[in-house]
């Protein structure tokens, strides 16, 4: 009962920090800089080059191989043009549901490890327990790969697991897929909408494109790159916004729009990228015997956030079964920080605290019981530990 407590009191405060991705994540790092000092444990901060930002790492127990690390972000999605029913920044309790931004997303799982700390501390664990919490996670697993990299840089031992606590209803998750969200821009040729058969509209030529993106999904749809465990089963493609044009009556001379890919393991989002570009540089030598100003650009918005694939053999299934008490294996359709984690060679899992259903929308919630059944899972952990 006074775990749970004290895991509430830490979420509330947590939420209190009003972190959107992109934002200055110094206060709430030294909200939890000030409970590791209170036990008396080491940590390191990885910073962005301007400092503005840090990522955190800290041990608790003996420096040898074959901990596991506990990683989550700090910041969360925007509230603006939402209806909450309560205040998003204020966690508030109705019965056994507490509502707030982050409270599921992913402060509730940040707020079991805390308090879990003087547990891990006092048990005299014969192998480490390790905190990873990353900043700008929601817009686009920025620091992921460089905290992952820092685990190896900051610590000469080596951990074997990692268990990133996005929400999962403490199921434990072996696949994500990996996300890269590109820009591409269009420029052709101004004149009067009746002239279009002399100029080159950017909008007509960004239709084709986008048109050919939708073909290549449906090719990988009945490809040989499949992975019956996702839903769909396939990397997908999808354009979630374009501009271009002036006016009806006028032919556009600018379009630009934004796509992202959503691969499986085992396929190449380079490969994906690489086709597409392959395509335009077609469709440009097409178009410039008539405009010989035309041009496609394609931009990458943020680095390709790997997918994750843990096999079912991998030592992580066992200890995630035992420890959160769950048996079935789930895969997830969204992008986590997962992957970076298996990229540098840690046994990787997803399993933490709430419903993802609840994620990223107004009146955003996660229940008491699941915060208690992940203290309970480092509970279990620390048995295996000592």
């Amino acid at each position: 009962m006074k775990k749970i407590k004290t895991c509430i009191k830490i979420l509330k405060d947590l939420v209190s920090f009003n972190v959107l991705g992109g934002q200055s994540n110094l206060e709430i790092i030294d909200y939890i800089v000030e409970i590791l000092m209170a036990h008396g444990i080491e940590y390191h901060l990885v910073p962005n080059t301007d400092m503005t930002k840090t990522s955190l790492l800290c041990r608790i127990g003996p420096a040898v191989d074959g901990g596991i690390i506990l990683s989550g972000h700090t910041d969360v999605v925007p509230v603006s043009g939402q209806e909450w029913n309560t205040k998003p920044f204020k966690l508030t309790k109705i019965d056994d549901y507490l509502y707030g931004r982050g409270s599921c997303d992913m402060k509730g799982f940040l707020a079991c490890c805390l308090a879990s700390v003087e547990l891990f501390k006092t048990a005299n664990l014969k192998k480490p327990v390790y905190f990873a919490f990353s900043y700008d996670e929601e817009i686009g697993c920025l620091a992921g790969t460089e905290l992952a990299a820092s685990i190896g840089k900051k610590y000469k031992e080596k951990p074997i697991f990692a268990i990133i606590g996005e929400p999962s209803m403490m199921n434990p998750v072996v696949g994500q897929k990996g996300i890269c969200v590109l820009k591409t821009t269009v420029n052709g040729s101004a004149g009067h909408s009746s002239m279009i058969r002399s100029e080159v509209s950017a909008v007509h030529v960004s239709a084709k494109l986008i048109s050919w993106l939708e073909k290549r999904m449906d090719n990988y749809a009945q490809g040989n790159i499949l992975d019956i465990r996702f839903d769909p089963p396939y990397s997908s493609v999808h354009v979630g916004m374009i501009h271009g044009g002036i006016a009806p009556n006028v032919i556009a001379d600018n379009c630009s729009f934004f796509w992202d890919v959503r691969v499986i393991p085992g396929h190449d989002v380079n490969s994906v990228i690489m086709e597409f570009d392959e395509y335009c540089r077609i469709v440009e030598q097409e178009i410039r015997t008539k405009f010989p100003g035309f041009c496609i650009i394609t931009i990458e918005d943020h680095p390709p956030v790997p997918p994750l694939g843990t096999k079912d053999n991998s030592p992580v299934i066992p200890l995630i079964r035992k420890i959160s008490g769950n048996y079935n294996l789930h895969t997830v359709a969204y992008a986590a920080e997962a992957g970076q984690f298996s990229n540098e060679g840690f046994e990787t899992i997803i399993c933490g605290p709430g419903d993802i259903a609840q994620a990223h929308r107004a009146n955003e919630f996660i229940t008491i019981d699941q915060l208690e059944k992940c203290l309970q899972m480092f509970e279990k952990l620390t048995e295996e530990f000592v």
